[in-house]
């Protein structure tokens, strides 16, 4: 519904340009990614051991943008996605086509000259975390994301857990809990998604601080539609700080309710499900001096259910690392892990870990063909305790072409 909104809204604003032309400030902006993969991987043939371990994938992004005047501006990011592209994808050996919106949202912007304010409402990129800025192709140096932002948890949110024994009989990607909710097995839920969230957003940059408060619907590890902003309203906000040029630090944090409306009839009698919130607090860096460049997250989640007396918790960490061997070549790597935490529920009975630890490693490299294209590679060791083997290693291939289909100022 927010899509269809922000198009009509979009659609508006391009036939009122002509009116507005005489304002130097006036234009639109059409950016364009392109790319192609191939991974070699046996996450492929859990399924089916009978599948290729080879497979490939197409991903194209469109990110068009509408400046009206010095202040107002319409901006979205519209993914196509042939599945299994990314690494995550593999677990799927079909080849399904996806249409995804990443963001679309008008916005009011404030400049002066070390300092801005900007207020955007629309579908937004979850102001929690740092990565979600680095998702396109040709910024991310790697092929695969952070752990927290993809991996599935033995948690699902519209289901409920019965108690620590229900969690512990669970595994990675096959969840189905017992106490109500939609029955029968699925994915976990993702502790922060990579696409939007409709919402509204204030951010402030200047003097070395940054701000950002978020108000959505839904949890950025549930996002929910606009017709459920009611019961669904929460906040997310992060800021940081730049000590020095090339050296930043931030924090962030969300807390709302995650559980889906189809679990409200089996919830407690007296409770809603505001009464069972997610939330997240988390820690970023980013650092960069000549050739070298790094970042990295921590994260800690926690998902408040009916059964339990403490919560089950999540801790996720990752840092990557950059390094430019000529203008052309690079090397990269990045490290990560997701511990899921301590649990107690209504009976007594609790665990120190209610599902297995997760770490991932992936090396990589990259090359600038010309200035509009890239081709990087990179290995991926996914290691799952009491899981041994390589099945779920990842060896794979992206050609990513960048170029700006539209690009017009108007006078």
């Amino acid at each position: 519904m927010l899509t269809r909104v922000f198009a009509a809204s979009l659609m508006a604003v391009l036939l009122t340009i002509t009116g507005y032309a005489q304002d130097g400030n006036v234009g639109i902006s059409v950016p364009v990614t392109l790319s192609a993969g191939a991974m070699y991987t046996g996450r492929l043939q859990f399924e089916d051991p009978g599948n290729s371990p080879l497979t490939g994938g197409l991903r194209g992004v469109i990110y068009p943008t509408v400046q009206l005047g010095p202040h107002w501006f319409a901006y979205a990011a519209v993914q196509a996605r042939l599945t299994p592209y990314l690494y995550y994808d593999a677990y799927d050996p079909e080849h399904e086509w996806y249409l995804e919106t990443l963001q679309a949202f008008v916005g009011y912007a404030v400049r002066g000259e070390r300092s801005s304010f900007v207020v955007k409402a629309g579908r937004l990129s979850s102001a929690f975390g740092a990565f979600p800025l680095h998702y396109d192709d040709a910024e991310n140096a790697l092929l695969d994301q952070p752990l927290s932002y993809i991996q599935t948890l033995t948690l699902r949110h519209d289901q409920i857990p019965c108690g620590v024994s229900d969690l512990l009989s669970q595994f990675y990607g096959f969840v189905g809990h017992l106490c109500g909710g939609v029955p029968g097995y699925d994915l976990g839920l993702t502790p922060v998604t990579l696409y939007g969230l409709p919402g509204i957003q204030a951010e402030y940059s200047g003097h070395r601080v940054d701000g950002r408060v978020q108000i959505t619907s839904g949890s950025p590890s549930n996002p929910l539609s606009l017709s459920h902003a009611p019961d669904y309203v929460q906040w997310t906000a992060g800021g940081g700080y730049t000590i020095r040029q090339g050296f930043r630090m931030g924090v962030s944090g969300f807390r709302g309710p995650y559980l889906d409306p189809s679990v409200a009839s089996v919830l407690p009698v007296g409770t809603t499900v505001r009464d069972f919130p997610a939330s997240g607090v988390g820690a970023d860096v980013q650092w960069a001096l000549g050739h070298w460049s790094a970042s990295g997250e921590w994260q800690r989640f926690q998902f408040v259910s009916p059964n339990f007396t403490i919560a089950p918790s999540v801790t996720s960490t990752y840092a990557e690392v950059k390094r430019i061997l000529t203008p052309r070549f690079y090397v990269a790597g990045r490290t990560g892990w997701l511990r899921p935490g301590s649990a107690r529920d209504n009976t007594g009975a609790a665990t120190g870990q209610f599902a297995a630890n997760i770490a991932s490693y992936e090396l990589g490299a990259g090359c600038w063909l010309n200035r509009h294209q890239l081709l990087k590679t990179s290995y991926e060791w996914l290691r799952i305790e009491n899981l041994p083997g390589t099945r779920t290693d990842v060896f794979g291939f992206q050609l990513v072409t960048t170029f700006h289909a539209l690009d017009r100022a108007m006078n």
